[in-house]
């Protein structure tokens, strides 16, 4: 599991416009980069939709929001668009950064066991490092519990 003070993996993958977007790219800000398991379930949804709604507050304070799943390309689409989501979805089909950032895990559900992304959220600082990790945050409240930390300590 990948810690507070260590460096955050760097990934390059495509966001739901197919530009390339690197981690790298937003040093100098501090990025919350939350990974979630899949575009239009319920609790995939009420977490995006978190972030969405409180994303004018995470711009205000300088903070760039970046959501991860499996999902392809055209998946992510639809799923901004159906939820008018402000913020950058990336694809991660390969895993890349899903296993560098140690997301993906064995899951068990009614008994059956299968590999999945385990909703996890990270605060990346300006220079890159990891300064907060959630693992098996909360769907419905993991925006608003970032952004409190966020006010908190900047």
């Amino acid at each position: 599991m990948l810690e507070s003070g260590m460096k955050a993996p760097e990934f390059t993958l495509p966001d739901k416009d197919g530009n390339m977007i690197s981690l790298s790219d937003f040093l100098g800000k501090k990025v919350v980069l939350y990974f979630y398991p899949k575009d239009n379930t319920p609790g995939c949804t009420k977490q995006a939709c978190g972030f969405a709604a409180n994303y004018d507050e995470y711009k205000k304070i300088g903070v760039e929001v970046i959501g991860i799943s499996k999902d392809s390309v055209s998946s992510h689409i639809k799923f901004a668009q159906k939820y008018e989501l402000p913020f950058i979805l990336l694809s991660d089909t390969e895993l890349v950064a899903i296993q560098a950032y140690d997301v993906w895990k064995e899951k068990k559900l009614y008994g059956k066991v299968s590999m999945g992304v385990v909703r996890t959220t990270y605060v990346i600082d300006e220079n890159g490092i990891i300064e907060k990790v959630m693992p098996k945050v909360k769907a419905d409240t993991n925006a608003e519990e970032i952004l409190n930390y966020l006010r908190e300590t900047m």
